[in-house]
């Protein structure tokens, strides 16, 4: 539950600000004072802060300057603040003491909702990018020794200072998305905000809204304002992952976008500037998606001004011993086993592996590894999934031996019975025309692991 601090001398503001928020899920303290909410945010977390300027004690801008001075950057709340009689001047004061927004009074409940939600989600994005950044200073940005993974750390270094637009290629699970914080983490714009947006998770009907937000229009949640993600971007970083699943409509609207840096929101009727960097990435040939006529031929020479490529796993095998390590650490630190090791076999066959899915599929196989074997002080090759042995058995080139290639083939031939049977020993070893005593005993010659059910 998100915790919202009130600080008004004013009590009639702050018991119906605090029944209406108490209303909308949120868990909410009130004070009169600057002193008092000063040591409230000292002693406690908060999300967001609901500051007046005119206080019996001290002055609003005071009491922010003084929060904002004395605890830590990730437990500083967003800071709202409240004012009878604001004056642009003011506004900016308020601004570069950094005070997330300003609201008038008399207050409007729907815009107060609003700037409360808006600033929850900018205070989680900040503790987010804050902390990527702290797991990019421990481990580098991408894992790996490989001339490719290399030459990628090398052109990060270089173009991350820029603001030069970026189109990142590569296919599903290659880390994308990691390399466009990588990108973020060492920009000018490291400070300010880094904003995600998945082009191909957003139903068509709702991509417009999700971009550039919306004014004076009521929505399915019944919200009357959205800020869109350009605007949220601003002064920082907007990723747009597959990009290619835009559609021709909204692709020229983004166009507009780019070449201005401003734009309309739905429903609005003043331009909104902004200065964003913006990241793309997609998995698809955009030059081929061009020839077919379902890209903008402008849009992705606006956006292909630095492209990078991030390479398949399948290209970098020599790096799975080390994203192996990685996620042993990862995982074994979230499941409460420190020292997780694997043995030389069981990499060497996950090296035999093509990973269609990329690293985000290995990652998933090592974790499902740490789940399925909870006491296993070492992973060893008979742990590992059966879509390892059977790709490997698949591939008839490895072996040296005649006995080498029937083992290969017994032990695939056993897999898909025993997955035809859902893990039922019996019936698989009613299927293979074998006694369950001599299932077993080949299943342990083979090296498959033996999960009774």
């Amino acid at each position: 539950m998100n915790h919202i601090l009130i600080a008004d001398d004013e009590q009639e503001i702050r018991d119906s600000l605090a029944a209406i928020l108490s209303e909308e899920g949120y868990e909410v303290t009130t004070t009169a004072t600057g002193s008092e909410a000063i040591e409230l945010v000292r002693d406690s977390r908060y999300d967001v802060v609901l500051l007046d300027i005119w206080l019996p004690d001290r002055d609003g801008l005071e009491a922010l300057s003084e929060m904002r001075s004395s605890i830590s950057a990730e437990d500083t709340p967003e800071v709202i603040i409240i004012s009878g009689h604001g004056t642009i001047e003011t506004a900016v004061r308020a601004t570069k003491l950094g005070a997330y927004d300003f609201l008038e009074k008399p207050l409007s409940i729907d815009r107060t909702l609003i700037l409360v939600k808006n600033a929850i989600e900018a205070r989680r994005l900040r503790i987010e990018n804050q902390e990527f950044k702290r797991q990019l200073a421990a481990k580098g940005p991408v894992t790996g020794e490989s001339v490719p993974i290399k030459a990628l750390r090398q052109q990060i270094r270089v173009m991350a200072p820029t603001n030069g637009r970026v189109l990142i290629y590569g296919e599903s699970g290659t880390g994308k998305e990691l390399i466009a914080r990588a990108m973020h983490a060492e920009s000018l714009r490291k400070d300010r905000v880094f904003v995600e947006l998945n082009c191909a998770a957003i139903p068509e009907g709702s991509i417009e809204d999700e971009l550039f937000g919306y004014r004076n229009l009521v929505s399915s949640n019944g919200a009357k304002e959205k800020r869109g993600t350009f605007e949220r971007a601003n002064g920082g970083t907007l990723f747009l992952d597959e990009v290619g699943d835009m559609s021709l409509k909204t692709q020229a609207k983004v166009l507009r976008a780019l070449d201005e840096q401003r734009f309309t929101p739905v429903g609005a009727t003043h331009a909104i500037e902004v200065d964003v960097r913006v990241i793309a990435a997609t998995n698809k040939d955009l030059e081929e998606e061009i020839g077919r006529g379902n890209f903008r031929e402008d849009l992705f020479y606006r956006l292909n001004v630095i492209p990078f490529f991030v390479p398949p796993l399948r290209e970098r095998k020599e790096d799975i011993p080390l994203l192996v390590k990685e996620f042993l650490a990862e995982f074994g630190r979230q499941y409460g086993r420190p020292r997780i090791e694997m043995t030389e076999d069981a990499i060497a066959a996950l090296k035999q592996y093509h990973w269609p899915g990329n690293v985000r599929e290995l990652k998933n196989v090592i974790e499902r590894v740490v789940i399925l074997n909870p006491t296993a002080p070492r992973i060893e090759k008979r742990h590992l999934p059966m879509l390892v042995y059977r790709a490997i058995s698949r591939r008839g080139e490895q072996f040296s031996t005649l006995h080498q290639a029937r083992e290969a083939y017994e032990r695939d031939y056993i897999l898909k019975k025993l997955d035809e049977c859902h893990g039922n020993m019996s019936r698989a070893a009613e299927a293979l025309g074998l006694e369950r005593s001599h299932l077993y005993r080949k299943m342990k010659t083979l090296g498959l692991a033996i999960k009774d059910s």
